[in-house]
């Protein structure tokens, strides 16, 4: 019988250590299929990345539109509705959070160049209270900055009787965006739309290298590194399986950080053999838990439509998952 997942155990640390998220190109599925989903015998990885390359441009121009009323984007429509949800239950951890252990920041590390998060963000800010940081500063030319990063921001009372500090959430995007344009100065500008030539690092199977070379992510890398490293961190991940080798290195050497906790939920079974293969790992440390569908409470997980007792875990899962622990006593 599988041991089942001890959720008093992520909530407990959710709720008083420093939060963090990786998530990867499973959590917009499937509105953007997943890489494999472009490789074929007659297409070489090049044409591959430009496909999927294309195919993010597309749908991120559409999340930008509105399309609440539009008939044929359903699969678009269904993969923002999940995003929204899971950041209404990630604000709700960050204003439970006690600001007197850990500041209130939650940070959303992200591989995906799909513009999900932002336009989710975007129409959250309308109604509820935080800070959204992207890494930008400026007006008009909006200049990206990993150390925009380091800021908190605080409301003052009306007679600066108190400083009480905001929720920030904050985006870092390891592998570009959408919505990044180099600029003259070998800077990256954020643009409000999609660009026509997006500073982006493609699934080319080189992540590593072609990141670590270029400043600016390495500088988004970086960040992610100097998070993971920090006393009192929790790492949750969905949708990554760590494919990037440049990232996972950075996971592992962060590992030894013994209070470091890493929670990784694998979308079925057979990930999570392939997580701690892709880890170089044969069994997990004290610290890592690669959590399987088959571990968690039926509440949790999806049943497969046509398999039996077979189950999947997506960001619909996790968002139900953090919903119970943010509104529990």
């Amino acid at each position: 019988m599988v041991e089942k997942f001890d959720i008093k155990q992520l909530r407990y640390f959710a709720m008083t250590k420093r939060l963090n998220f990786l998530i990867g190109s499973g959590t917009s599925v499937p509105a953007i299929p997943l890489m494999s989903f472009f490789k074929s015998k007659d297409n070489s990885d090049e044409e591959a990345n430009n496909l999927l390359s294309d195919k993010v441009k597309a749908v991120s121009m559409k999340v930008l539109e509105d399309i609440s009323n539009a008939n044929d984007e359903d699969n678009i429509k269904a993969v923002l509705k999940r995003y929204s949800e899971f950041i209404k239950v990630v604000l709700q951890l960050l204003y439970h959070a006690n600001s007197r252990q850990v500041t209130k920041n939650i940070n959303i590390f992200t591989t995906n160049y799909d513009l999900f998060i932002e336009k989710s963000l975007d129409e959250l800010m309308k109604y509820e209270s935080f800070v959204f940081n992207d890494g930008s500063n400026g007006y008009f030319n909006r200049i990206l900055d990993s150390a925009n990063y380091n800021k908190s921001v605080a409301y003052r009372g009306l007679n600066d009787n108190y400083l009480n500090e905001l929720p920030t959430l904050s985006l870092i995007k390891p592998h570009g965006s959408m919505n990044w344009e180099r600029g003259q100065e070998d800077n990256i500008l954020i643009r409000q739309s999609v660009v026509e030539n997006p500073v982006v690092v493609k699934p080319t199977g080189l992540e590593g290298q072609e990141t670590f070379l270029n400043n600016h992510f390495h500088d988004m890398l970086r960040v992610f590194q100097l998070e993971l490293d920090k006393p009192q961190s929790i790492l949750i991940v969905i949708g990554f399986s760590f494919q990037d080798k440049h990232i996972a290195k950075m996971l592992n050497r962060s590992l030894k950080n013994p209070e470091l906790n890493v929670f990784i939920f694998c979308y079925s079974e057979s990930d999570k053999q392939k997580i701690l293969t892709n880890l170089g790992l044969s069994d997990c440390p004290r610290n890592l838990n690669v959590i399987a569908p088959n571990e968690l409470e039926e509440k949790y997980k999806t049943k497969h439509e046509v398999e039996v007792d077979q189950f999947s875990f997506d960001l619909s899962n996790l968002t139900e998952l953090l919903r119970d622990m943010s509104f529990e006593e």
